[in-house]
């Protein structure tokens, strides 16, 4: 059995996750985390992540952090991969996963039957470059005489997904729909906590979180990282908090219009994870104040 937390940035995902892991130990099934945060998987990125800290891990092991330098790309398909395997590890060993993290997809990857077709470089490449000349709306017109299924599930002005669906097609000869129908099909058995908090009150923890990363040295931990290639990376730079701390230390803002970017942007984040995470109706949807760790810990034992 699987255990899941998800929700959200700021609603106290890492603490409820500790929470279980413990009363899971209580009634005599051990049991570690697996991280689910796709900034978290990086070393080094520990203030702007919310990263807890080994002090505070209360003993319980730790999976799936600070696996990747920044200056490499974290891809949903390696995770998917390297975290089902530990998965199928731990449950071998009589141990319960409690997955945890705010990256729905990397989630939904773990515990539904995706699949994740390759990439390559100059076929991608070609479909930018056919953006840029042509526009989204003839890569849709493409799309459709291709791939209908996947046509209309697509904005026709989201570019970017319809380069990725035009790439899978060229790649595979399949409809990108193809990769997508098993969306819904669970990979394992599992049992699902998504911790909200309502919006305005998030909001104003989000905004005092930012100012405490800031206040706790996001800058100085910016500048270590971006010696180590943070800035040549395509994934870990754009992480929230750590592109507003490269803008300012190359010039181009000044620290407060940093500070306020960065919770601006974590705000409207957390409003893009609630709304994912609303769509899994087979999970308990509770508040970290309100949830009885305990209780889930029974739930997924039985």
């Amino acid at each position: 059995m699987l255990v899941v937390v998800g929700g959200a940035t700021g609603t106290g995902k890492s603490r409820i996750a500790l929470d279980i892991a413990e009363a899971l130990g209580r009634i005599g099934r051990p049991a570690e985390v697996v991280n689910a945060d796709a900034m978290q998987l990086y070393r080094g990125m520990d203030i702007g992540t919310a990263k807890i800290p080994v002090t505070e891990r209360r003993g319980i092991t730790h999976h799936m952090l600070d696996v990747l330098d920044v200056n490499q790309d974290a891809t949903v398909a390696a995770y998917q991969a390297a975290t089902r395997s530990l998965i199928s590890t731990l449950a071998s060993r009589g141990i319960t996963p409690v997955l945890v993290g705010g990256t729905g997809l990397y989630i939904d990857a773990v515990i539904h039957r995706l699949e994740f077709p390759g990439t390559d470089p100059a076929v991608r490449l070609h479909w930018e470059n056919e953006l840029a000349a042509r526009g989204p709306g003839a890569l849709a017109q493409r799309l459709r005489e291709v791939d209908s299924a996947s046509a209309q599930a697509i904005d026709s002005s989201d570019g970017r997904r319809l380069v990725r669906a035009l790439e899978v097609w060229e790649l595979t000869g399949r409809p990108f729909s193809d990769f997508t129908q098993w969306a819904n099909v669970p990979w394992c058995e599992y049992r699902m906590v998504v911790l909200d908090e309502p919006q305005e009150t998030l909001a104003q923890s989000l905004r005092e979180r930012a100012d405490t990363m800031w206040a706790s040295g996001l800058v100085e931990e910016t500048k270590e990282l971006k010696a180590k290639g943070l800035n040549r990376g395509t994934t870990a730079g754009k992480a929230i908090g750590y592109a507003q701390a490269l803008a300012h230390l190359d010039g181009g803002l000044d620290l407060a219009e940093a500070r306020q970017q960065t919770a601006t942007a974590t705000i409207q984040y957390a409003r893009r994870q609630r709304t994912w995470f609303r769509r899994y109706k087979e999970a308990m949807h509770e508040s970290a104040s309100s949830l009885d760790s305990a209780f889930v810990a029974r739930s997924a034992a039985d």
